[in-house]
């Protein structure tokens, strides 16, 4: 399972499959990180530097956690990708189809301009979590969607 927490100025990226369950990031920053409650991260429970702190030391790196730069990405299952906007400007999107029984993401792009500020992973993240919500599988022909995919 994968999930993105996001809150005003960071973003946590969630891989259940590598958690092994140290529990670094429940002793780290209780507040946040409570296995027992549903979503198990809230972000709005600690300041930013020990939710940050707290992910670094991941043993396993199934939490993973990037600056939003002021860049929001959001959803378009009506349009089949996720769209990352600065303001009104369009800077990225991760498109995918819906083949019925899943969905393929075949195409990831981010403007030049801000490239290396983890905008594509949370437009990949976007469309997975998406996806696991609506019980599809989910594969990638799109190079970078691979990577994510098998990091």
């Amino acid at each position: 399972m994968h999930r993105l927490y996001e809150n005003d100025d960071i973003v946590i990226f969630w891989d259940s499959d590598k958690c092994y369950h140290a529990k670094m990031c429940v002793t780290g920053s209780p507040m946040t990180f409570d296995i027992q409650r549903k979503p198990w991260i809230d972000m709005s429970l600690a300041p930013n530097p020990e939710i940050w702190q707290t992910v670094s030391a991941c043993p396993s790196g199934a939490l993973k956690c990037v600056y939003k730069h002021g860049i929001e990405v959001i959803f378009e299952g009506y349009n089949h990708r996720s769209v990352a906007y600065n303001g009104d400007k369009k800077i990225g999107e991760c498109d995918y189809r819906d083949n019925g029984d899943s969905w393929l993401i075949f195409h990831t792009e981010v403007d030049s301009d801000y490239g290396g500020k983890g905008i594509a992973k949370r437009l990949v993240y976007k469309v997975i979590e998406a996806a696991e919500k609506n019980k599809k599988p989910i594969d990638a022909t799109c190079s970078y969607a691979v990577k994510v995919l098998g990091e």
